[in-house]
């Protein structure tokens, strides 16, 4: 068993590198083994693991088992599913644990590990652990291995979600999964909601052939909104490489951000439980916080990270969560993990209410304001930077410094914010505002900033 992995697998969020590069078979293998000791040491027994479309999965899905199976640890093996089915799996199996082999949107060559072990999702110090184990030769060696078995989530997962969900009428919609592993499960729910369904790339393909399967770049939803034009559909929705972030774009081909979908869901969850506290990352807009405000929530603004948010949706049991990046998290009605296709049920739920789904969408508050903008530094120069400006930045006409992720300055007409991705050597921007020259006004303070800690940073804005 081999005990030189490379760090880098073993990021903030998940476990993920390049197949047969950094994340070799005997990689994963061994990855399995601390996985099963760790849930061993928690009282499990058993653990559901899944695998994305992408073509190295079969094969890392046999090492994650006999790693797992190693150590005592049984394996049900659910097959080729979405992450949030996983997540389901680990409810509906009744597991608590399940490990899902995905790349999410990263190029075909990747692949990774998403975590849960005894409810919890696993991140930062846990997944250090698991490369601690395995450094250290920390691992169950059982002298009978686990057990291994086959299930099927789909139908119950299909059936959950179609059994709590109703549309006030028929809708006709496109569909985008970008030929990763949404497009053999979305199609099926939302015809089983009563949609009428346009499919496009819904053919399960790791080399991901037509478009890139994320729907955070605006890029990948052109062949969407190029079909709103063509077709009867009247809302359009995709999904990344493993359907736990979505993606909206009305009839008139506007692109419904994230942030924006979570105040059309924070109202729908303020209207059935009131007073509620929403949560939402560092990178929404401002008008979230003021839209769960003003339809009587609490809202609460959290570290940007799918794990952190569990934790905190956890902590705080909140019905309700967002991130910029498309992760939606229902407690309301659902288990509280991110789930694009769940989400995109809820959205349709909503806009089969009204007569003309896109003028809903159309009509929620928005700003002048960037998409994410990375500024690229040296491998770990991205915290040090960050953490210069927390302790040395003045900005201008500042109303409040937030520094649980970075930096989060609130001005009266915006916000900026600059915070270190915990996934690649970058610090990533964005900037919203009331009107164009407050947003230059933002850009400029911030500019001042950064080359003040940085002298030599090529600035992406």
């Amino acid at each position: 068993m081999t005990r030189a992995l490379d760090p880098s697998l073993f990021k903030a969020y998940d476990i993920r590198g390049v197949v047969d590069r950094t994340l070799t078979v005997e990689a994963v293998r061994a990855i399995g083994a601390a996985i099963g000791s760790e849930g061993a040491a928690h009282g499990v027994r058993e653990i559901a693991v899944g695998r994305d479309g992408r073509l190295s999965g079969p094969r890392l899905r046999d090492a994650l088992a006999e790693g797992i199976r190693s150590t005592g640890v049984d394996v049900v093996d659910i097959g080729m599913v979405a992450t949030p089915m996983l997540y389901f799996a680990t409810f509906h199996l009744g597991t608590a644990s399940g490990v899902e082999i995905t790349g999410s949107h990263n190029p075909p060559d990747y692949n990774g590990l998403k975590m849960v072990l005894a409810g919890s999702t696993l991140h930062g110090e846990a997944i250090q652990k698991l490369r601690q184990r395995i450094a250290d030769g920390d691992l169950v060696r059982a002298s009978v291995p686990g057990a291994l078995r086959s299930a099927e989530v789909a139908d119950a997962y299909v059936a959950r979600i179609a059994g709590d969900v109703k549309l006030a009428r028929p809708m006709t919609i496109a569909v985008d999964c970008g030929n990763g592993v949404a497009g053999a499960y979305a199609p099926r729910l939302f015809r089983a909601l009563g949609c009428e369904v346009i499919e496009l790339f819904c053919e399960v393909d790791g080399r991901f052939p037509n478009h890139h399967p994320d729907p955070a770049h605006p890029e990948n939803l052109q062949d969407l909104i190029a079909c709103l034009r063509r077709s009867d559909a009247e809302i359009g929705l995709a999904f990344d490489g493993d359907g736990d972030r979505l993606g909206v774009v009305t009839k008139d081909g506007r692109i419904i951000w994230p942030d924006r979908q979570l105040i059309l869901f924070a109202r729908g969850v303020l209207a059935e439980v009131p007073g509620a506290q929403i949560i939402f990352d560092v990178k929404c807009s401002r008008h979230v916080a003021a839209q769960i405000r003003a339809h009587g929530g609490v809202p609460t603004m959290w570290r940007t990270g799918h794990s952190l948010i569990k934790a905190k949706l956890k902590e705080t049991g909140a019905p309700l969560a967002g991130e910029m990046s498309g992760h939606i998290f229902f407690k309301h009605r659902w288990y509280g993990f991110d789930d694009g296709l769940y989400a995109g049920a809820r959205l349709l739920e909503l806009l089969s209410r009204e007569a003309d789904a896109s003028a809903l969408l159309n009509a929620l508050p928005d700003s002048a304001s960037t998409p994410e903008l990375h500024l690229k530094t040296a491998e770990g120069e991205n915290f040090a930077l960050v953490e210069r400006l927390q302790r040395e930045a003045k900005f201008t006409d500042a109303r409040e410094v937030i520094t649980i992720d970075g930096v989060r300055v609130e001005y009266a007409d915006g916000f900026g914010l600059a915070r270190p991705s915990n996934t690649t050597p970058v610090v990533v921007l964005r900037f919203e505002a009331d009107d164009a020259a407050a947003l230059a006004r933002i850009q400029a303070d911030f500019r001042r900033a950064l080359l003040a800690v940085k002298p030599d940073a090529a600035l992406p804005f």
